[in-house]
């Protein structure tokens, strides 16, 4: 997968909802081709970054472009190049799911029946069920397939799979791999389950209070952190051991466990080999690499 120029172009954007400060100077790019984990607390202006990429909201201070076009002027032709799923999602409660479906589809000339037909039957969607009647997690489904259906390049998902059970999300995150090996289609997700997250990005970006506070490649920040089982092969361990950057050390007479930043692998096992000691070098769940950021560690 090769990757084109920039999706998005964020420029200090800034934006106000009374007294409280949503986005605070955020400056962002986003090339095309990848999948960017959008992770933060609640209140930490995820929403409102997605919201302001497709002039949802407009912003108060700075610039932002989406396909080279300014927010608050995207037209129709611009907007049908976006899927945008919120976590509530919001659709039209009268109809039928499959007369939702035909509604939204005719708006599409590009609309892909056969992947409308996989993913129903993959989540076993009730094309005759009332919209209203759906509960959170059939709601979130057809919210989905509306969003991908026509196939967008740029694919905004805020929450998708909070509903969903422990199946339909393995669904769902294969069906984003899939998604993804179109050339130059860029996915921006949302959420608060990292483990499901972790499993397709290969981006990330952390926000906490309106600003960005981490922007990197997953595979460069996973390797900048790990974690380390020591284990002594004669005798106890010494009383200091010889790790740089240690973040988080629990240890008893013969083993350690370490939380360690901007340590080589090599490095490490030529440390625990000066000491006597076996190392097992894990990765870190981004769950935990969250929260070291966010922690300013």
């Amino acid at each position: 997968m090769n990757d084109g120029g920039p999706i998005v172009e964020m420029e200090k954007i800034s934006k106000w909802f009374g007294s409280t400060k949503a986005l605070d100077e955020v400056s962002l790019t986003i090339p095309s081709g990848r999948i960017v984990g959008l992770l933060g607390a609640n209140g930490a202006g995820k929403s409102t970054l997605l919201r302001t990429i497709i002039g949802l909201y407009l912003p108060d201070e700075g610039r932002v472009t989406t396909f080279g076009t300014v927010a608050r002027d995207l037209g129709p032709r611009e907007l049908a190049r976006i899927g945008y799923v919120h976590q509530e999602g919001e659709l039209l409660n009268w109809m039928t799911v499959g007369q939702l479906i035909r509604y939204v589809s005719a708006y599409y000339p590009n609309w892909n029946q056969d992947l409308e037909r996989r993913y129903m039957i993959d989540f076993e969607i009730n094309t005759g069920a009332r919209v209203g009647s759906l509960s959170p997690g059939e709601r979130q489904k057809v919210a989905i397939l509306i969003a991908i259906g026509f196939e967008p390049e740029l694919l905004i998902l805020d929450e998708p799979a909070s509903a969903l059970d422990p199946i339909a999300r393995a669904r769902f995150l294969d069906l984003l791999l899939e998604l993804i090996q179109t050339e130059n289609r860029t996915i921006v997700i949302s959420s608060h389950i990292l483990s499901d997250v972790e499993k397709v990005i290969d981006h990330v970006v952390i926000m906490d209070h309106g600003r960005i506070i981490c922007d990197r490649n997953f595979d460069d920040l996973r390797e900048q952190y790990h974690r380390i089982r020591l284990t002594a092969l004669h005798g106890p361990l010494p009383a200091q051991l010889p790790f740089a950057g240690v973040l988080d050390c629990r240890r008893n007479e013969t083993e350690a466990l370490l939380t360690v930043r901007d340590q080589t692998p090599q490095c490490i096992e030529d440390q625990a080999r000066a000491i006597d000691c076996e190392a097992e070098i894990q990765p870190l769940p981004l769950e935990d690499i969250y929260r070291l950021v966010v922690n300013g560690k």
